[in-house]
């Protein structure tokens, strides 16, 4: 029986279609609009061609850009389904993969057409990814994880940024912080709220009032505090006046940005918490796992038969390490591999990073990667410990069992 394989290029007006045999030979090219119209003229003349060529199996494949595919990946796998004369398989394929397997064909242009073609042909030769699956529930909480994570990318960048303007304006508390957090009320309020110079001129007691008044007298020795934040006053460059506006301006901005990030990610976070409450799961069993990072995890997972062993979970995540080897030699220092679903990546280390904290078998793993990493310790010691964490993953979602921690193992 035949094969039918159907790379689509998707663009954001139009997607290139390319319908190819087993054979490798093309049967038609075409384009249909990015809307439902579109879709539903591909699927038939898609269904036209698999019954004239009397197919068994129907491969349709595209590229992860962005959310352009999205309705018509899922309008085609819902529709497929319901065809009982072939099966179908519909894959969402990744971009990097794709442009890799197309260097295997050194003369070929870049251009729309084409690179459907290539999809089709790579949908030819196999090793593919798991197809795509359907479901709404999953598909919900993913819209929202994915939001999160890129919220907190950009939280991360902004800050970044805001500590390279606290050097401009006070460069000695941006190299030996005093308190524990930068982004802390008492930091914050020194920083908006006094110069340098007021620092360095102030009477130590006047200084141990501000401090004891914004820390709300959590601190210790506020005496001590105030010395230290002096002497880190004196020490600091001193700015030009004519920049000191535009920089406290720069600051106050970009921390009213952070801030209303931050409580963007709150409000996700509580309607993350209420879907979890209608999936059955035990990640959160696991100390560290709440159900913004156990919801993460499984918006991206979706169902785990998928995978046929915690192997297969980790290569899908990225978490795997490529091998060199040549004769008798073999590098003990490898590199992870630059592909994976990088949202599970995501929350998989963050969620290692707190088991680690609570569990004392994860904790010893993770300090004795760290002691055997010769750089980037921390960095390597925690996605090892992810790499870790995706066995006992792969293991909860598939028993849906209770997680027993080591102290409580008889």
């Amino acid at each position: 029986m035949a094969s039918l394989m159907v790379g689509i290029d998707v663009s954001l007006r139009s997607h290139s279609v390319q319908f190819m045999n087993d054979a490798g030979d093309a049967l038609a090219a075409f384009t249909v609009a990015n809307d439902l119209f579109g879709a539903e003229t591909l699927l038939n003349r898609l269904l036209t061609v698999a019954r004239k060529y009397q197919c068994s199996l129907v491969r349709v494949g595209m590229e992860a850009t962005s959310n352009l595919g999205w309705h018509l990946a899922h309008f085609l796998n819902a529709k497929l389904q319901q065809q009982s004369e072939f099966q179908a398989q519909v894959f969402v394929l990744n971009a990097r993969k794709v442009a890799r397997f197309k260097k295997g064909y050194d003369t070929l242009p870049k251009n729309d057409r084409l690179d459907a073609w290539v999809i089709a042909d790579q949908l030819r030769f196999g090793r593919l990814p798991h197809q795509l699956t359907s479901c709404i529930q999953f598909e919900a909480l993913q819209r929202l994880t994915r939001t999160r994570f890129f919220l907190m990318q950009n939280i991360a960048r902004d800050k970044t940024f805001f500590l390279n303007q606290v050097f401009l304006k006070f460069s000695g508390l941006r190299q030996d912080n005093p308190f524990s957090n930068l982004f802390g009320a008492t930091c914050l309020a020194v920083l908006q709220e006094l110069e340098p110079e007021q620092i360095a001129t102030m009477s130590i007691e006047e200084l141990v009032d501000f401090l004891k008044a914004k820390g709300k007298n959590r601190f210790d020795n506020p005496e001590e505090l105030a010395a230290y934040l002096q002497k880190l006053a004196r020490s600091s460059y001193r700015l030009d006046k004519l920049l000191a506006d535009p920089v406290n301006i720069s600051l106050a901005v970009i921390l009213s940005v952070i801030q209303t990030m931050e409580k963007e990610v709150d409000k996700l976070d509580k309607e993350i918490a209420k879907i979890m409450k209608s999936i059955p799961q035990t990640l959160t069993s696991v100390k560290g796992i709440g159900p913004v990072f156990a919801a993460g995890i499984i918006a991206e997972i979706g169902d785990i038969s998928r995978f046929k062993d915690h192997n297969s979970l980790a290569k899908y995540a990225g978490l795997v390490w490529s091998q060199y080897q040549s004769g008798e030699f073999e590098s003990e220092e490898t590199q992870r591999v630059r592909t994976g679903n990088k949202y599970l990546r995501y929350y998989l280390i963050q969620a290692a990073n707190l088991v680690r904290l609570h569990d004392s078998e994860y904790n010893a793993f993770y300090q004795n990667k760290y002691a055997q990493a010769m750089k980037h310790q921390h960095k390597r010691a925690l996605v090892l410990t992810a790499r870790k964490l995706v066995r006992l993953v792969f293991m909860l979602l598939k028993t849906k069992k209770l997680y027993t921690p080591p102290e409580g193992r008889g």
